[in-house]
């Protein structure tokens, strides 16, 4: 049977391990999680010198991720759908909060100091309450570039759902296949007509200024760059389907409740263009911040870093959307 003496030095040497594991984490991936390191850290040290509340407020931190984990789990739609390892990460925190609680109760049993609450629960609320309202995001290919790049991880607003307007970033489930999710630009909303000419996007008749906008390939395209003209092999059935029943006069008309979207990188985006319009409910939210940004593997010079905090644009941390 486990003593309280016994049950609490189990209890820090877990923390502390936490903590260890947490700083390497960092260095070797989101370089966020660095100063979520102190929370066991501070926590550990609590309990090394018996104050109940260190060993409560590290209780109620790990039951409190519990609430983003569900709401994971609810966004995913079926268990079978969840991202790898969120299941296995709640069990972990059940498994966590219970050591931590029943910790705290044997310090307290004990007589010992019993330290503060408040600073625990605000710390809990501070790290679980934002999973409520947004959702994180890693860029995977080069379709924004140079807004977004290979490798940012960006914070995306879920909740209360953002209104869609002209020029806005937003993250969209991809109507192909809904597995998988797109971030882009909008470019037309319901009743714009939209059409390219050279390159250029006109809407509305008028010609757009997007200095965002950047092309990397150096040959043009008719279908890509003249849009909508005769149809590349690439357009899907959605897109096909626009151009058959939403082109008028030599422009595309977003109908009621879409809009239409393109990748910053004109020239390496599958968008709009391909497969057709984006509707309202499959817009999940728009990016806030990219909160993270690592330099991928493949990059000239990686090799010669592999640690992960040597791969992190330091400068494109906490940059606003």
């Amino acid at each position: 049977m486990l003593t309280p003496t016994k049950l609490s030095r189990i209890a820090y040497i877990v923390a502390f391990v936490i903590t260890g594991f947490t700083i390497i984490a960092a260095v070797l991936g989101p370089v966020i999680l660095l100063p979520v390191a102190f929370i066991p850290l501070i926590a550990g040290i609590g309990i090394l010198r018996r104050r109940v509340w260190s060993a409560y407020g590290l209780a109620i931190y790990f039951f409190a991720q519990l609430i983003p984990a569900c709401f994971v789990l609810f966004r995913a739609e079926s268990v079978a759908a969840a991202p790898p390892g969120e299941i296995a990460a709640a069990v972990e925190a059940v498994l966590l909060g219970c050591l931590f609680y029943f910790a705290g109760r044997s310090l307290a049993s004990a007589g010992a100091t019993r330290g503060r609450a408040l600073p625990w629960i605000a710390v809990s609320a501070l790290c679980t309450l934002p999973a409520l309202f947004v959702q994180a995001f890693v860029i995977p290919t080069g379709a924004m570039e140079n807004t977004l790049l290979i490798g940012d991880r960006i914070l995306v607003q879920r909740f209360p759902k953002p209104s869609v307007t002209r020029g806005d970033i937003i993250v969209l489930v991809y109507p192909v296949d809904r597995r998988e999710t797109f971030v882009k630009r909008v470019i037309g909303v319901s009743g714009d007509r939209i059409k390219m000419i050279d390159r250029a996007v006109y809407r509305n008749g008028k010609k757009l200024d997007e200095p965002y906008a950047n092309h990397k390939i150096p040959w043009p395209n008719t279908y890509r760059d003249n849009f909508p003209k005769a149809p590349d092999p690439l357009v899907l059935d959605r897109g096909m389907e626009m151009l058959e029943h939403n082109v008028v006069n030599g422009e595309v008309v977003v109908p009621e409740g879409s809009c239409f979207v393109l990748g910053d990188n004109r020239d390496q985006s599958l968008d709009s263009r391909y497969w057709g319009f984006v509707a309202s409910g499959d817009v999940i939210g728009k990016p806030l911040l990219i909160y993270d940004s690592e330099i991928p593997s493949p990059e000239e010079g990686s090799h010669q870093n592999p640690l992960r905090w040597h791969r992190t644009r330091w400068e494109r941390l906490f940059k606003l959307l």
